[in-house]
């Protein structure tokens, strides 16, 4: 695989990342079955591997460290922090606190000494971003991480990010990672221009719409899975599937599946660093590294357009992170005194 520039951090990454959500309690739980995944990936070419602390409660990152033990080297490792862990309120968010408390606990389950991108999840409505950037300055000077990135930022809160790391002098994100793909258009409207503007590399997550785009979702049919679990409004909504059902003619057309398309849709979009993948078996990992060298033609994207305009969101993932006044309806409603009307 072609590499390409993560940023402007000087680290060349594959246009394919592995993603391994699915690693542990939540998907794969057959730990050799994962670390034969790992290795099948790597031996492909893909030098990107992305996790997070809350995977499984820190098992995905145990498969990884476990596995790439003989071959750390070969890898870009990225983690990310925020999420909950455990029962303790205060073992989650984006305080300083919490982030040199957890990347020592990231760095064991990894069995490694360093972590080359170290991510923030998502926003935390109760931290100073200053706050969480004066931690990640910190361990960027310790060397226990190389780089820093984001996930789930909306686009004015990256804007924040750069200049508050400008001001104080602190190390800024050099990453974002948004979701997108052919019914996930929204990151096209601000968050790729401002990540092309403040040269901030991006790797997508959910290319195939959380499965939406794998052609295993039709119209008329049901699927159990335990995605319905997750993502039930994003899974079953009647518009999203009548879009798919365009889409995979779409596919037929120019001779290739669903999925082939799909990928090659993600990784297409010029502000587009890396897509991840997050196979569960090596069946899929198979076909994910078989649509690879799918690149789409002007004529098939414009059609692709038609469908799913740009910067449109066809279907909005139940997962997809939410600001605190798209969650709680008081924030969206002035309060008035309580007296009465006359």
């Amino acid at each position: 695989m072609q590499l390409r520039n993560l940023g402007q951090t000087g680290i060349k990454v594959t246009p394919y990342c592995l993603g391994t959500m699915l690693f542990g309690p939540n998907g794969n739980e057959d730990r050799a079955d994962c670390a034969r995944i790992i290795h099948r990936a790597v031996d492909a070419g893909i030098n990107f591997i992305d996790t997070a602390d809350v995977y499984g409660g820190g098992v995905s990152e145990e498969i990884i460290g476990e596995a790439l033990r003989p071959r750390r080297h070969e890898v870009v490792l990225a983690t990310k922090v925020n999420g909950q862990m455990g029962d303790n309120p205060n073992h989650a968010g984006n305080s300083r606190r919490w982030i040199v408390t957890e990347v020592e606990n990231s760095l064991r389950r990894l069995g490694t000494d360093y972590i080359d991108l170290y991510q923030i999840h998502h926003p935390d409505p109760t931290t100073d971003i200053e706050e969480t950037l004066s931690a990640l300055t910190s361990l960027l000077t310790s060397g226990k991480i190389r780089a820093i990135g984001s996930s789930n930022f909306p686009a004015s809160q990256i804007v924040e990010a750069q200049w508050v790391a400008e001001r104080r002098g602190l190390s800024r994100f050099r990453t974002e990672q948004p979701p997108y793909s052919i019914l996930n258009r929204g990151a096209e409207k601000e968050v790729f221009p401002i990540c092309e503007k403040y040269g901030i590399g991006t790797m997508v997550w959910s290319p195939l719409a959380m499965g939406m785009l794998t052609g295993k979702y039709r119209k008329g049919t049901h699927v159990d899975t335990p995605r319905l679990h997750w993502v039930p409004r994003h899974l079953t909504d009647e518009h999203t599937l009548n879009v798919v059902e365009e889409l995979i003619g779409v596919a037929a057309a120019a001779d290739l599946s669903i999925t082939a398309m799909a990928m090659a849709f993600a990784v297409a979009h010029p502000a587009v660093t890396s897509a991840i993948i997050g196979p569960r078996t090596m069946e899929q990992l198979d076909g994910l590294l078989t649509a690879a060298e799918t690149a789409l033609d002007d004529d098939v994207l414009d059609r692709i357009d038609q469908i799913a305009p740009p910067g449109s969101d066809i279907g909005l993932l139940d997962v997809a992170y939410r600001t605190p006044a798209q969650r709680d309806p008081q924030l969206r409603r002035r309060r008035h005194g309580s007296r009465s009307a006359a």
